[in-house]
């Protein structure tokens, strides 16, 4: 297989039959073979019966159910874990990103990059709900990250097969998969993209999933500077503990020399145990260092540049 589409979907029942229109008219200017895979995420609608209604008439749409509703970023894991194409390609399942895109995303990969991510420049979102927290959150990812990145959130990217497999995909995690493959890979590149109001179903976004994205950024921050750099990430950690151990044994050296104070065997034990957690740090960033400098895809910086791509019409 050439290409695998992946796409999430939670409670789109009316999506369904448009969006695989839409695809099948997409697939057929395509050169190769091409495969559908749909994910029904728990779907409580009737997204699921709608699903098999289309694999039944399209030998090339297959559908995954998970048992419930699991997350986007698991939903296309499980996408992603059946697909046999050598190019992958993700979108979401709300008619909001264009299938008509995806030629464009596939070019671009044959050019020769591993992953190209697409920019919703012209989105139409509500500002205050969805487009300036997205604003916010892609503001964040790229300083974190490193990646100058316009617009991590957006679902429609293309990616190698063999890099896109390596990511690890759970929580919010699908927002920061630029930032996981350049872990292995400086060859990226944006491409503006269309985007669509949505016209069935309700959004499954909102302000609630900010504290998730903010722990995945922590998350994601320590993964990418103690893949590159181990000892300097465990290095500043021990560094905070030995400060510690040297805190609480000069309080314990201040209570020996001072008369009449009540001596306790408490803050030289506190002190012992931060030093030898800090003590435990360096050796851990020590055997990081040994594993890095085992792979050489390991010390890929993420500071590259990337490609911005404008296509040369745009679809109405």
């Amino acid at each position: 297989m050439d290409v695998s589409i992946v796409i999430p979907l939670f409670n789109e029942q009316d999506n369904v039959r448009p969006l695989h229109a839409r695809l099948r008219s997409m697939l057929a200017t395509l050169d190769g073979s091409a495969e559908i895979i749909f994910v029904d995420d728990g779907s409580q609608d009737g997204t699921a019966e709608q699903l098999g209604r289309v694999a039944d008439e399209d030998d090339s749409v297959r559908v995954v159910h998970l048992r419930h509703n699991s997350g986007q970023s698991a939903a296309m894991r499980a996408g992603i874990d059946h697909t046999t194409g050598d190019t992958i390609v993700t979108m979401d399942g709300d008619l909001q990103n264009d299938p008509r895109d995806i030629p464009l995303l596939l070019k671009t990969i044959e050019s020769g990059y591993d992953f190209v991510t697409g920019w919703r420049k012209d989105r139409q979102d509500a500002f205050l709900s969805r487009t300036f927290p997205s604003r916010v959150a892609n503001w964040l990812i790229a300083r974190v990250s490193g990646l100058p990145i316009h617009d991590t959130g957006c679902s429609l990217k293309a990616y190698r097969a063999d890099v896109i497999r390596q990511v690890p995909l759970y929580s919010e995690m699908h927002r920061f998969i630029p930032a996981m493959c350049s872990l292995s890979t400086q060859r990226f590149a944006e491409v503006i993209v269309n985007h669509h109001p949505r016209q069935h179903g309700c959004s499954k976004y909102g302000l609630s999933r900010i504290w998730k994205v903010l722990l995945d950024v922590v998350t994601v921050k320590m993964l990418i500077s103690s893949a590159r750099r181990p000892l300097h990430w465990f290095g500043m950690l021990a560094a905070l503990f030995l400060c510690l151990a040297t805190a609480t044994f000069t309080k314990f050296l201040i209570d020996t020399s001072t008369p009449g104070s009540d001596l306790s065997i408490v803050w030289p034990v506190v002190s012992l145990l931060f030093a030898a957690l800090a003590l435990h740090l360096v050796f851990a960033g020590l055997f990081g260092e040994l594993v890095v400098h085992q792979d050489p895809a390991n010390g890929v910086s993420p500071l590259a540049e990337c490609r911005t791509i404008v296509p040369s019409s745009r679809h109405d």
